[in-house]
């Protein structure tokens, strides 16, 4: 009843996409200033936001996609672009502003989606649910699903460690350092997006 090779290669997959170590400096940077508790609350909020978007699409993307005539370079430049907002508000320390940081909840926008339920998560989720075969197939999906939201938050709930590490000047590095990362990423899921876009034309 379970598949060793369909978990192993989807979980894989999802690590290297939704990237537990990278994630770490976006969400100190995203969540400084807030107290211990509304940190770890907010890692939690942010994987269960992820987890939900993710289970949503399993189970009903193709319809969602084609009833909302989206294509999936439409979403991943979407994503993109999104994500290129908020490294900019990083770069520039707007993400700093009381105003900013802690009237936002950032456990869902942009850490739960697009940051860690992403276009590529998303489509690969979408894919490995179809191509499964029978209930062990199915099992070891789901299992591995799981499996990456749980490394997701023990990353996350653990990265606050850090924070008591490198204290307030250590925190305003980190938060550029993620507004770089971050801007990057959105640069190539922009430019991976118009790609598929010109390669369908």
């Amino acid at each position: 009843m379970f598949d060793l090779a369909v978990f192993g290669s989807l979980f894989l997959t999802l690590f290297v996409i939704m990237d537990p170590p990278g994630i770490t400096p976006i969400f100190l940077g995203l969540t400084a200033g807030r107290p211990a508790r509304t940190q770890k609350r907010m890692a939690f909020q942010a994987v269960c936001v992820a987890g939900g978007v993710i289970t949503v699409f399993g189970l009903l993307g193709h319809q969602i996609l084609a009833h909302l005539h989206v294509s999936v370079p439409a979403l991943m430049i979407a994503g993109g672009l999104l994500l290129l907002l908020i490294a900019l508000d990083l770069l520039t320390g707007k993400s700093d502003e009381p105003t900013q940081t802690k009237d936002v909840n950032v456990a869902l926008v942009p850490l739960g989606m697009p940051l860690l339920a992403g276009p590529g998560a998303i489509v690969s989720v979408i894919l490995a649910v179809q191509k499964a075969d029978g209930v062990a197939g199915q099992v070891s999906v789901w299992a591995a699903i799981l499996a990456i939201h749980v490394v997701l938050w023990l990353t996350m709930r653990y990265s606050l460690l850090i924070i008591r590490v490198i204290k307030d000047g250590g925190v305003v590095l980190v938060t550029r350092l993620a507004g770089m990362m971050l801007s990057a990423i959105a640069v190539q899921q922009i430019i991976n997006g118009v790609t598929q876009v010109v390669r369908a034309a």
